[in-house]
């Protein structure tokens, strides 16, 4: 009985062999270089504020509350910010740093920040932030504050 059983096991042998090449060719052409596997790390955003004060005093400074929210998740993605005033005169910053140069760039380094706004004059005054990522999706933000006596 052990002798039938035996010869029944290397008789399998080259099943098994057929079998693993079958397999193996069958992987290779199916993973050919038309058929690359794409990885998405382009993802838009949207950019949530929450209110601000419609009047601004000249002196006064005025907290900006800016979320970013991902559509995807991509951990490289870097966030930018760069503004132009075209009425009156400000100055903007990120919490306590240096004030904000118009047109220049910015690395946000967070996607959850506060811009704070100082008036520096006594008429109304607007500008726009521009939120970009490192993929060139850009969101712009108009801010329009009247003077306040």
């Amino acid at each position: 009985m052990i002798a039938i059983f035996n010869k029944f096991r290397i008789g399998l042998v080259p099943i098994y062999v057929m079998l693993a090449i079958l397999t193996a060719s069958v992987t290779l052409v199916s993973c050919s270089k038309d058929d690359e596997l794409e990885i998405q790390n382009d993802f838009p955003f949207e950019v949530n504020v929450m209110p601000v004060p419609k009047d601004v005093a000249n002196g006064q400074t005025v907290e900006i509350r800016i979320d970013i929210q991902r559509t995807g998740n991509y951990s490289n993605t870097q966030y930018f910010l760069r503004y132009f005033q075209f009425d009156g005169q400000g100055i903007l910053r990120y919490y306590d740093e240096q004030p904000y140069l118009p047109n220049d760039l910015y690395p946000l380094p967070t996607e959850q920040f506060r811009l704070y706004y100082t008036s520096t004059s006594a008429v109304s005054q607007s500008f726009d932030v521009w939120i970009s990522d490192s993929f060139g999706n850009e969101k712009q933000i108009s801010f329009q504050f009247n003077s306040a006596d």
